[in-house]
């Protein structure tokens, strides 16, 4: 894999081969100068170059592989397939490119979980030129033979390396079986494990790549801090922080169940929020989202699946009521603040004897998350002599009992329902 190296000069859209037209639109939304990222990619794809872009979230990744794949789709025929992994995240990059494509009347679908299978083919009748998907809803359209890939030009990977951590590997494979190989691939992710290389080693053609700080850097201007809690004691530290801090905040929890518990505390406190997961429908995450865009929800709850795709600009503070189960998910998380050069603040809980996982974070990150104390819970250390890899499950405060008929911690439902696909 070739790399290209990095570089601080600053230059316009122009400079950097945007024709007048799309400058105009960006102009409009008050956007002048290239990020890092878009600096380095947009001439590399629009020379045609497979591109492996390694940066964080916020940086603007979406217009650094939009920009070239619409200029070069207005000149040329052929279709552009953008997999994401979720639902939030697929609606974002259309409303981010729609008014770029309409310039020239380039049609866009979207294709996620949730939504009407008929309306979705009803889309196609229009003849859209870039389709964006989630893997599960895609691979649904394959298997009913309703859409074909086969003028794909341009294929887009965005955030791969989470798709990869949902375990959606097997309908990735099905999908680029239905692409032809005869084309440009475009592949970004905010870290770089070895599964990543080996996709882009299998399925590219010599890939540039691109990398504006190495794998796992979180954003500069975040500042990370770690308490170290009791289980017991989360609800009542996270209440007294959002006491402190006045501007929005974005809470994730480890489970679906727990981030519906801790939203269900939070409201019950007078502190208005709402929540983000996988039991929630379309429209309710849709609401929830908006919501919390307007400021009629100071807190967003949320899951790392349902979480991506989250781009609301003025996150005062992150807090991970829960770490996250892979360490690579903290820089995703994190990253939801601190976007566009601004600063934010990352709050995360831990456990005593969760002194490895935070080992781990720390390793991929390259530094040491900064240690305090908060005056509502007794100050603790870590246990080093313990190693427990995995945050306990309990995610959410324990001023809730179990909701009547949930299965006993170890026991299995007898109607067992798989995961919902996004």
């Amino acid at each position: 894999m070739q790399s290209d190296p990095p570089s601080s000069i600053q230059s316009s859209f122009t400079q950097i081969g945007v024709e007048p037209p799309f400058v105009s639109v960006l102009e409009k939304h008050g956007i002048t100068v290239p990020t890092p990222i878009q600096h380095q990619a947009i001439p590399a794809i629009l020379q045609g170059k497979d591109l492996v872009g390694i940066a964080q979230t916020g940086t603007g990744k979406t217009y650094a592989f939009g920009l070239p794949m619409l200029q070069s789709m207005a000149h040329e025929k052929g279709r552009a397939l953008i997999i994401v992994p979720t639902r939030e995240l697929a609606q974002q990059i259309e409303e981010a490119l729609a008014p770029l494509a309409s310039l020239y009347r380039i049609g866009i679908a979207v294709f996620i979980g949730g939504a009407s299978m008929h309306l979705q083919r009803r889309m196609l009748r229009n003849n859209p030129r870039i389709l964006v998907a989630t893997p599960g809803r895609l691979n649904d359209h394959l298997e009913k033979k309703t859409v074909t890939l086969r003028e794909v030009r341009i294929l887009v990977l965005d955030e791969a390396d989470r798709m990869l951590d949902m375990g959606f590997k097997p309908q990735i494979d099905r999908i680029l079986a239905h692409v032809p190989r005869e084309r440009q691939t475009l592949l970004f992710s905010a870290t770089m494990p070895k599964e990543i290389m080996q996709l882009a080693s299998a399925q590219m053609r010599l890939p540039l790549r691109i990398e504006v700080a190495p794998s796992g850097t979180t954003a500069a201007k975040v500042e990370q801090e770690l308490i170290i809690v009791q289980q017991v004691n989360k609800g009542m530290l996270l209440q007294s922080l959002l006491r402190d801090y006045h501007g929005s905040v974005l809470v994730f929890s480890r489970t679906k169940h727990g981030a519906k518990k801790i939203t269900r505390l939070l409201n019950d406190q007078g502190f208005p929020a709402a929540e983000i997961h996988a039991n929630r429908s379309l429209g309710q995450r849709r609401a929830a989202l908006q919501g919390f865009k307007t400021g009629k929800y100071r807190i967003l709850v949320a899951t790392d699946i349902a979480s991506r795709g989250i781009d609301v600009t003025g996150i005062e503070v992150v807090i991970n009521y829960d770490l996250p189960d892979d360490a690579g998910d903290y820089v995703h998380r994190i990253g939801r603040t601190g976007r566009a050069d601004r600063e934010g603040r990352a709050i995360s809980f831990a456990t005593p004897s969760q002194a490895q996982h935070i080992r781990e974070i720390e390793r991929l990150i390259r530094a040491p998350l900064r240690r305090r104390s908060h005056a509502s819970v007794p100050q603790l250390p870590l246990e080093e002599g313990r190693s427990d890899k995995r945050p306990q499950r309990r995610s959410s405060p324990r001023s809730f009992p179990p909701r009547s008929g949930a299965p006993r911690h170890g026991t299995q439902r007898k109607n067992f329902r798989p995961r919902r696909r996004y």
